[in-house]
């Protein structure tokens, strides 16, 4: 081959190159919203979830993603590990892991707790998929040990794993019965739009972890 073929074979290979790298840069970022029924939105018309609003304010902003609504009414860290593998599809790549707030109310032993959500991060990790991770604080009337065991639990988790924290998924919304559905648990589509605002920046710096090939 003689040098000036060759320089166009490399000219054609790096343009080619380029476009493969932009293609990738411009597909959307697929995130699987995974938790439990303050992610699914229950009592809310499905619009009003926080996948759907959060998708709505990303793409405002001008940032292409995929949400999939994987939240479940009633779940614990325990029981999302158990649907994992098919809860995260193989093409995903960043997962909101939004667990626990069943455990607290419940009075699990925060190990118990800890363990299941140690145990979907590194699931997680050892598949190459980003992960932001919600923070819950547990009711005070637990008892300040099980308090103190929440607040230490997912800042932790998040820095063994190497995970972006969000320290309460909850902050701004919780006590607030204004913002409250009547059971006092469960946010309202006005106090959905809340928590998205306060999460955008940290879900922005979770799509560009992903850019970044992380």
């Amino acid at each position: 081959m003689t040098s000036l073929a060759t320089l166009a074979f490399a000219a054609a290979a790096f343009s080619l190159a380029l476009g493969t790298t932009a293609a990738a840069t411009d597909r959307p970022v697929k995130i699987v919203a995974f938790g439990d029924s303050l992610t699914a939105g229950l009592g809310l018309p499905a619009g009003d979830a926080f996948p759907v609003k959060l998708a709505r304010a990303l793409e405002a902003k001008g940032i292409k993603v995929q949400i999939i609504n994987a939240g479940v009414s009633g779940d614990t860290p325990s029981g999302g590990l158990a649907r994992l593998d098919w809860s995260v599809p193989k093409d995903t790549d960043a997962v909101i892991l939004e667990l626990g707030a069943n455990d607290a109310l419940r009075g699990i032993d925060p190990e118990v707790t800890r363990r299941a959500l140690d145990a979907i991060l590194r699931r997680l990790k050892e598949r190459g998929i980003a992960v932001l991770l919600c923070g819950m604080y547990a009711p005070p009337n637990m008892g300040q040990d099980f308090v103190r065991a929440y607040q230490q639990m997912y800042p932790e988790l998040a820095n063994t794993y190497g995970a972006i924290l969000y320290p309460f998924f909850l902050d701004g919304v919780a006590g607030r019965a204004e913002l409250n559905q009547p059971d006092g648990i469960h946010p309202t589509a006005q106090a959905v739009d809340l928590i998205v605002a306060r999460i955008l920046p940290k879900v922005e710096e979770l799509v560009a972890k992903v850019k970044a090939g992380w």
